[in-house]
């Protein structure tokens, strides 16, 4: 049985994940990552056609080469269908998966799945942690135990539905952005489909390119604006932190502890909003995508409220707890929101209480940020793909 994790573990497992939507050569390393966190011997991501039973992606680590190449030679079309016909009996798919859990015995000791790949390693059950389903293809990560490790347990779990919005979002900024999937000519295409506003920019700020919702926000006097075509803040303290974010990113250098920067560009008066700067000097990707750029700007709405329904969803926050957050980050203090739901400030605070001993941070900057980073990014996609 894996340690609890602590806050600050969890945050800078969180900030690694994101390190992954601007340089998907990190994922290797950080599946590794997530692996040893849960206490799992063994981790694939993978991207899995349904229609022709492959794997359009394959990424592994602690597997045995041969027996990865086993799997995906002999045995998706098994791994499709159970999890396929798993899938489509959820309501969404945000439970997991676990082999030891949702596969009856007799039908594990009969897999050929399980025989072929399995044994030979010692892995005695595998969580499925679903990132995109469609009905023609779908995305996983799979984290498996070694016999010396048990079974999966509640704790992994749990520590799953933490991670899981995480993971999704980074997984579809990174394949947004993926060099080796667009072509320059397509960036402004890619980067509108974002929902939230991007600008690329130069080691002084010049702006380089912003797309179409970071032009909105510029025009009608958002949270960042254009200083002759340097990207600013409106708020002088939040001025002051984006130029240093952004000269950290031209010196290749990450704030403390290794998280990219996320920074509150609105007063404490005025609904928040954030940006997260994220270094692009790592690989090809500046010299292939936009020479020029050493950093990436992803800007967050003060009116985006889809975060709080994620955050509810995600954590079980109860009605009263989401009326607390939505409240909190409308830019009221406790006071101001216990007042709004009616409450008294003591019931404001015990609900606060919960929610930071559900979502795992312990200040209410914390669970602004926690907010906004699960806030989906992407503008709406087809209606056959589930959250």
């Amino acid at each position: 049985m894996g340690e609890a994790l602590s806050h600050c573990a969890l945050s800078a497992l969180i900030g690694e994940i994101y390190d992954c939507a601007l340089d998907p050569g990190r994922w290797e390393a950080t599946l590794a990552k997530i692996a040893e966190t849960l206490d799992c011997a063994f981790v694939s991501l993978t991207l899995n056609d349904v229609r022709h039973n492959r794997f359009l992606i394959n990424k592994a680590a602690g597997w045995e080469p041969e027996l990865l190449r086993l799997k995906s030679e002999r045995h998706v079309a098994e791994i499709n269908a159970r999890l396929t016909e798993w899938l489509a009996a959820q309501p969404s798919a945000n439970e997991m998966f676990v082999t030891s859990r949702h596969l009856p015995p007799e039908y594990i000791a009969t897999s050929l799945y399980v025989e072929e790949c399995l044994k030979p390693q010692g892995i005695v059950d595998i969580m499925h942690m679903f990132l995109m389903y469609t009905h023609r293809q779908f995305a996983e990560i799979g984290l498996g135990r070694h016999a010396r490790q048990g079974v999966i347990t509640a704790r992994e779990i749990e520590l799953g539905r933490l991670l899981l919005p995480h993971l999704r979002k980074a997984v579809t900024i990174s394949d947004i952005l993926d060099v080796r999937t667009i072509e320059r000519a397509r960036m402004a295409e890619a980067l509108d489909a974002l929902r939230c506003g991007v600008v690329l920019t130069d080691g002084r700020g010049t702006i380089l390119h912003a797309n179409r919702s970071a032009e909105r926000m510029m025009r009608k006097g958002g949270p960042i604006r254009s200083a002759n075509r340097v990207v600013a803040a409106s708020a002088p303290r939040a001025n002051r932190e984006l130029r240093s974010a952004i000269a950290r990113a031209a010196r290749e250098e990450t704030p403390q502890g290794g998280m990219s920067a996320a920074i509150r560009l609105t007063e404490s008066d005025t609904p928040p909003a954030y940006a997260h700067v994220l270094p692009m000097q790592a690989g090809d990707l500046r010299t292939r995508l936009m020479p020029r750029a050493v950093a990436a700007l992803f800007i967050g709405l003060p009116d985006e409220q889809s975060g709080v329904g994620l955050v509810a969803r995600a954590f079980d926050l109860t009605a009263a707890e989401t009326r607390i957050l939505e409240s909190l980050l409308a830019g009221h203090t406790l006071a101001e929101a216990a007042a709004h739901c009616g409450v008294a400030p003591s019931t404001a605070k015990t609900h606060l209480d919960h929610i930071f001993a559900k979502t795992g941070v312990s200040r209410q900057t914390e669970l602004i940020r926690l907010t906004m980073r699960m806030t989906q990014p992407v503008l709406p996609a087809a209606p056959d793909r589930l959250p």
